[in-house]
Parts: structure tokens; C-alpha cells; sequence
């Protein structure tokens, strides 16, 4: 089946975009293409993009009922390494951790949840 279209980018609402942005740089190693007030954007690998656009009045999610909204899976060597790490750059790790070892929910500095795990995707 041919293609209709490819993802570009993940945008997520936040309430700082230069902030959330810095973290994720940071986190992933991508390179900050667009920055402004109310938005910014990194660029990826394949062209991928994760973008940050400015809420007012935002509100994080609340995890484990975040789960069942969109969240963005990072594959890592070492997860225990990786979890170190994202929490010296301001992740958060909540009490609840479901996958048995598999994976580790985190929080972004946003509140949202995003996993890391050393399962390949």
C-alpha cells in the first residue's frame, strides 16, 4: 500500500517552549531549528521534528491517566544510565511504573509522561 503521507513533526503543548525545548536538545541531541514566544522546534534524524508550541493556562497532564494520551517512547543502551541522566536535566520519575522493569515512565519538565526503554522499536 502506497503512503499517503509521513510524519513530520510532534507538536506538544507546554507552557515555556524555549524551556522544553532545551530539555529535549538535550535529552536527544537534536539541534534547535526555530524559536520563538510561543513555539519552538527541534530537528531529528529522517527529517523528524518535535516541536513545542505555548499554552496559556496549560495544564499538565496527570499521570497514570496521561497513559492513555499520546506519549513519545526513547529507546536508550542503559536504562538505568539514561534514567539518571533525564532526571539531572529535569525529568521527574512518578511512583507508578507499569511494564515490569521493561520500560521507565518519566515525567518531562511539562508534566508529560514519555517512557525510555532498551526494548528496540
Amino acid at each position: 500500500m502506497a503512503a499517503i503521507a509521513q510524519p513530520g513533526a510532534i507538536t506538544v503543548s507546554c507552557p515555556d517552549p524555549e524551556s522544553l525545548a532545551e530539555f529535549y536538545a538535550r535529552a536527544t541531541g537534536w539541534q534547535k531549528i526555530f524559536s520563538s514566544d510561543t513555539a519552538a522546534y527541534l530537528a531529528g534524524q529522517n527529517g523528524m521534528r518535535l516541536g513545542f508550541v505555548k499554552i496559556d493556562g496549560y495544564a499538565p497532564p496527570a499521570w497514570p491517566e496521561a497513559a492513555h494520551r499520546l506519549h513519545i517512547d526513547f529507546s536508550v543502551e542503559d536504562l538505568d544510565k539514561a534514567e539518571a541522566e533525564l532526571v539531572d536535566l529535569g525529568a521527574v520519575k512518578p511512583e507508578y511504573q507499569p511494564g515490569e522493569g521493561k520500560w521507565t515512565v518519566l515525567l518531562d519538565p511539562a508534566g508529560y509522561p514519555f517512557c525510555i526503554t532498551t526494548m528496540a522499536g
